[in-house]
């Protein structure tokens, strides 16, 4: 099959080089135009460009997915089929140029958690497990007849980073397959109950922020989730404590208060049900660290409250 592959960031990269390794011909790849990154704010290409000129594969990166002259070219190309992994959301007359469609990829067991931020809100809701989706583009955002899903166990303490490190290469191999099957005529497109959808927005800064009147095995998931964007934190002495990672412990006390604060022992804070030691914490300006290194260098009494 002819395929134009369209994705930005390191998460679509496997896909791409499967793709590229397969019996289909990828005609073009289309990415996000360079742009500024990092705090050094220097230019710099999405992974997507990197790995397609690596595998010697032509790059389109339009300002905009309405403009004609681009979608001239794409019409020109004659796809088969668009395959996109974390991109853009693209307009109806992009829909219509491939002869069999547009498929994209989708970390979540849709139609639950519909949205950007799949993964982490998995984790943050307590999910044992989750999945991968793949399924046709239609206008309305991840709601598309679902071509195959796999689900996918979550480790109990594992963070978002880690499992978008392996959703990454278990959908490279999820889309693989539909391709295939576009390719044989084996697919059997099912459509979502949209009554069973529920919603995965963008995270941002504030997200993070940890509420200890909550339950401490809900404040644990959102360290978790959050995990390594955009990150939970929680106030002390007027200043910002990254926390990177937590354990429930069997202590008490008022939420919010310090119950315990010995290097031995962690510093432990009360939820509004249960407590968490801090395991490795960041205070601002400084590197991370264990809760026991930080007790060391800052005075934390028994009953302080953070948040």
């Amino acid at each position: 099959m002819r395929l134009v592959f369209m994705g930005t960031p390191d998460f679509a990269v496997p896909t791409l080089e499967l793709l590229a390794a397969s019996d289909h011909e990828i005609v073009s790849v289309v990415t996000r135009p360079d742009a500024q990154r990092g705090l050094g704010r220097k230019v710099s290409a999405p992974e997507v460009k990197a790995a397609a000129e690596s595998l010697g594969l032509p790059v389109l990166q339009p300002e905009s997915l309405k403009d004609e002259a681009f979608q001239s070219q794409l019409r020109d190309l004659a796809p088969d089929l668009f395959v996109v992994v974390a991109f853009l959301i693209l307009p109806r007359s992009l829909l219509k140029v491939p002869r069999y469609g547009s498929i994209n990829l989708h970390p979540s067991l849709l139609p639950k958690y519909r949205g950007a931020a799949p993964i982490q809100w998995a984790i943050i809701k307590g999910e044992k497990e989750t999945g991968l989706t793949t399924f046709q583009l239609k206008p309305k955002v991840d709601a598309g007849d679902v071509l195959i899903q796999r689900t996918v166990a979550i480790g109990p303490d594992e963070t978002a980073g880690e499992l978008y490190e392996r959703l990454k290469f278990d959908g490279a191999q999820l889309v693989s397959e539909t391709v295939d099957g576009f390719a044989n005529g084996s697919l059997t497109p099912l459509r979502q109950n949209d009554a069973g959808a529920s919603p995965a927005p963008k995270l941002t800064k504030v997200s993070g922020r940890i509420d200890w009147s909550q339950r401490a095995v809900d404040i644990r998931n959102l360290v978790r989730g959050t995990n390594p964007f955009p990150g939970a934190f929680t106030e002390w002495k007027n200043g910002i404590l990254k926390v990177h990672s937590v354990r429930l412990t069997d202590d008490v006390g008022e939420a919010g208060t310090v119950v315990k604060a010995d290097p031995r022992e962690r510093l432990v804070i009360a939820a509004g049900e249960g407590a968490l030691a801090l395991d490795l914490i960041q205070p601002q300006g400084k590197k991370a660290m264990d809760g026991g290194s930080f007790l060391l260098g800052n005075s934390v009494d028994i009953g302080e409250r953070f948040g």
